[in-house]
């Protein structure tokens, strides 16, 4: 039996051109990019040669990006470091219902650090509205964070608006695209951002390694303390390897942008559209709002999610009921309450995230199996049945 994997939100396979460009730095160019020597400034070269590409991805200047151990880090430290500096100017944050762990539990330790966190909720349709950001911004308001486009239903975020109105009002702005990058156009200057984070997995790379973009002239605090590292932004050595190898997975997503994601996106529209048709009483999440191409998170009443992502997965298919960070755990997406969708619908998710290996066989397949899983799984607990 043929595997099929539908979880590229999750993580992606490393493509081979990645794999290729980080070899010889686990190999014979295994200098530490900080020391002087021949060898040490061989792997020194090919760290710069990185940042311009993960720079150019974004939009930015080499000199405007921190290498990070991914997306988590760099969340945490655009989030974290950016009000710690900016707390004698003030203590209060704003931020979103449906932002990923990263970003949400960063505030709750800012929370417990005496910062005061205003939290944006979401319209049905999984978007925030920046007149709901602009009423919560106060003058003692330091940062917004926003993230690019959700994790879970894919709903891409007004950030060039939300970013328009921090600008104006001298407050910084944090974005998440780990989602976004590889999928839409990711324009740190056109979105007005101060610090905007990726992880490598996410777009073909490897795990382990992000980056962070920050404005020149921006202030932020490091996290980490030891030695003076990425100019004293990052403690730390560098991750080369991993460095390299995020260069390439961006600058392979930035030439691959416009030719890979309309046919990935066509993919997803026909796997929704059939699924709503197929599976009675079947909900989709987000989708009368802008989103990413590669996403579909469907409801299927009385069936609950894990249950349909073990079934699928008994059949050679991997799909998710969540944000990989919260696998196993039972309470229902805090971004689908914040939606406000009905608890026992929230639990029923499904998150099918396609890729750039996605076929049309592949999705056949999962219209073939889909619906009968849902099926015998209602069948077998007919009080939950719709």
């Amino acid at each position: 039996m043929a595997r099929i994997y539908l979880d590229h939100n999750a993580t992606t396979p490393v493509r081979p051109e990645v794999l290729e460009a980080m070899l010889p730095y686990f190999r014979e160019h295994f200098g530490n990019a900080s020391s002087v020597h021949a060898f040490g400034q061989e792997a020194r070269g090919a760290l710069e040669d990185a940042r311009a590409r993960v720079a150019t991805l974004l939009g930015a200047t080499p000199a405007e990006i921190v290498f990070t151990s991914g997306g988590t880090e760099a969340d945490n430290l655009g989030v974290i470091g950016t009000a710690r500096a900016a707390a004698a100017r003030g203590r209060h944050l704003v931020t979103t219902a449906i932002e990923h762990e990263a970003v949400r539990h960063a505030h709750d330790r800012l929370a417990r650090e005496g910062f005061e966190v205003t939290t944006v909720g979401p319209g049905p349709d999984g978007r925030i509205d920046p007149a709901a950001v602009a009423a919560a911004l106060r003058p003692d308001t330091t940062l917004v964070s926003v993230m690019a486009a959700n994790n879970e239903t894919g709903v891409v975020q007004p950030v060039a608006e939300i970013g328009a109105l921090c600008e104006a009002r001298k407050i910084a702005f944090h974005v998440d695209a780990v989602q976004a990058a590889g999928k839409i156009p990711v324009e740190v200057t056109a979105w007005r951002a101060t610090t905007v984070a990726i992880a490598g997995h996410k777009i073909y790379g490897p795990k382990g390694v992000g980056a962070l973009y920050f404005r020149l002239g921006h202030r932020f605090e490091s996290l980490q303390v030891g030695g003076d590292h990425e100019k004293g932004r990052r403690a730390g050595t560098e991750n080369v390897p991993g460095a390299v190898g995020l260069g390439r997975a961006c600058e392979l997503a930035a030439s691959e942008l416009e030719s890979s994601m309309p046919r990935i996106t066509a993919l997803r529209d026909r796997l929704e559209a059939e699924l709503l048709s197929r599976v009675p009483n079947a909900t989709r999440h987000g989708g009368d709002a802008p989103r990413i191409g590669n996403t579909a998170h469907l409801s299927f009443a009385g069936a609950e999610g894990e249950h349909v992502v073990l079934a699928l997965d008994a059949q050679g298919i991997a799909v998710s009921a969540g944000p990989a960070c919260k696998a196993g755990a039972s309470s229902p997406s805090h971004v689908l309450l914040a939606m406000g969708v009905p608890r026992e619908l929230a639990q029923a998710a499904v998150r099918i995230s396609l890729g750039r290996g996605t076929t049309d066989a592949e999705i056949d397949r999962v219209l073939e199996v889909l619906p009968r899983v849902v099926s015998a799984i209602r069948a077998a607990s007919p009080t939950l049945a719709p």
